[in-house]
């Protein structure tokens, strides 16, 4: 579902996907917010088929940008708007670890116990796995998600139980608290500790101790089956351009790591009630937005900002991808909620964030190439490694430089500044960094709000 020269790394899973990396937020001090540009960088987006959904931009609880773009339903021709609901994704998670601080605020959780305490058919190599763990993606659990058998079961009637069978004869992929692998399995197991917990349904305690204290009417755990007045359909991008209706999950599956829905005005009422105080008290939301590993919390990423911290999260379920992210030190909320797959909500929310806090964004369309002589591209040939199993291997072709990531066909590259390229077939940017003598040494991909380095080998 990403683009392609992100494709070789999966920070996506089916159900959800990883929080964003590091976003560019160079705040300038007056904070000027320009919503006509907002309106513009959605449209891009949307101009190139690549979004459809609301978006909005609130400062404090002064909404700058509340609008739908695109169709909810593309076969009855019906737009998007404010109140439209759509499905979440692991946007749902922080809702999941906020539940579980409440419980453990009432003496009905410890999050330090083994998750044996509330599921005892648990196998003996859970034994050390805590709710910490699996609030934290440290619990080594394999990703359900990421399963081959999955695809099929995701279609299927089914239980809770039955989809914790798939993976809870597995060996863990390392020993919990010892390395983070981001898992959807951990917030299935944690959607069922809450039921013990709390004697309700999953659905049932969001709705009575998330949802109503904060006035959000038009959230809760999505069912196929119900008829749910203005709920956008999914869709996904066809092989041959245009789009597709999205895959059938059965969404007694997700659970909470990713079966929510919501609208962008309810997800407003959600953070203002989060970071006004009104779920957790102070301890809990220390516990919450506290980094545990890789920059990730309790069901949010953390994130340094101007005066503040970043906390966010992004999802994809199928049909669905969504970005949602508060600044504490600008008090800034983006929500981007999108009912076409893609990566366009991360980029669109990253650079809605950016211009939020008094930054500038250059779109695809707007950049222009200068000439570069093949001779002075040759100082950028070379392998870089962003992971390992992950790298960009730079070239001159037929005197210009090209990109091609591991298992990837190379794309051509544009230059607009000294050390610095776009990708026209994509949406990304690279720019190198030279040591002091001047040799070219490492490269950054710029691409959906993320920012991956990589040194030259």
């Amino acid at each position: 579902m990403s683009n392609r020269i992100l494709s070789g790394v999966r920070l996506r899973a089916r159900l959800g996907c990883t929080v964003a990396a590091v976003l560019a937020l160079t705040a300038a001090p007056a904070l000027a917010q320009d919503v006509a540009r907002m309106e513009q960088v959605v449209r891009s987006s949307l101009d190139r088929n690549e979004f459809t959904g609301s978006v909005l931009v609130a400062r404090g609880d002064q909404v700058l940008l509340d609008q739908g773009f695109g169709l909810a339903n593309r076969e009855w021709n019906i737009p998007n708007a404010g109140d439209t609901k759509f499905r979440l994704g692991s946007v749902s998670k922080q809702f999941t670890a906020v539940a579980i601080l409440q419980l453990r605020e009432r003496g009905l959780i410890d999050i330090d116990a083994p998750v044996k305490t509330w599921l005892p058919d648990a196998p003996a190599g859970w034994d050390a796995i805590t709710p910490r763990h699996l609030m934290a993606h440290t619990a080594g659990l394999p990703n359900v998600t990421s399963l081959d058998s999955f695809r099929a079961y995701k279609m299927q009637e089914t239980t809770p139980e039955a989809t914790l069978a798939l993976f809870r004869d597995l060996p863990l992929d390392f020993q919990p608290g010892q390395d983070f692998a981001y898992s959807n399995s951990g917030y299935l197991l944690l959607s069922l500790i809450i039921e013990k917990a709390s004697g309700q349904s999953y659905a049932d305690y969001l709705d009575q101790h998330l949802f109503r204290p904060l006035g959000m009417a038009d959230s809760g755990y999505d069912v196929s089956a119900t008829v749910l007045p203005r709920r956008a359909s999914g869709y996904t991008p066809a092989p041959g351009g245009g789009f597709a209706n999205a895959e059938y999950i059965n969404m007694v599956v997700p659970q909470g790591a990713g079966a929510l829905y919501s609208t962008t005005r309810d997800l407003l009422k959600w953070e203002e009630g989060l970071f006004g105080g009104r779920l957790l008290d102070p301890e809990s939301m220390a516990l919450l937005t506290t980094p545990v590993r890789s920059g990730y919390a309790f069901g949010l990423g953390v994130r340094p900002s101007q005066g503040g911290q970043l906390l966010l999260h992004s999802g994809g379920i199928e049909g669905f991808n969504t970005f949602m992210a508060h600044d504490t030190g600008s008090d800034m909320t983006v929500i981007v909620l999108g009912n076409l797959n893609g990566p366009a909500p991360d980029k669109i929310g990253a650079d809605l964030m950016t211009l939020a806090n008094g930054g500038t964004v250059t779109l695809p369309e707007e950049r222009s190439e200068i000439t570069v002589s093949a001779e002075d591209l040759r100082a950028y040939e070379g392998v870089y490694e962003l992971a390992p199993t992950f790298s960009i291997t730079i070239a001159v072709v037929d005197g210009g430089l090209t990109a091609q990531a591991t298992g990837q066909q190379a794309l051509a590259l544009s230059p607009e500044a000294q050390d610095a390229f776009f990708l026209r077939m994509v949406d990304a940017r690279i720019t190198f960094t030279r040591d002091a003598s001047g040799v070219v040494e490492s490269l950054t991909l710029h691409q959906n709000g993320r920012e991956m380095p990589g040194r030259k080998r």
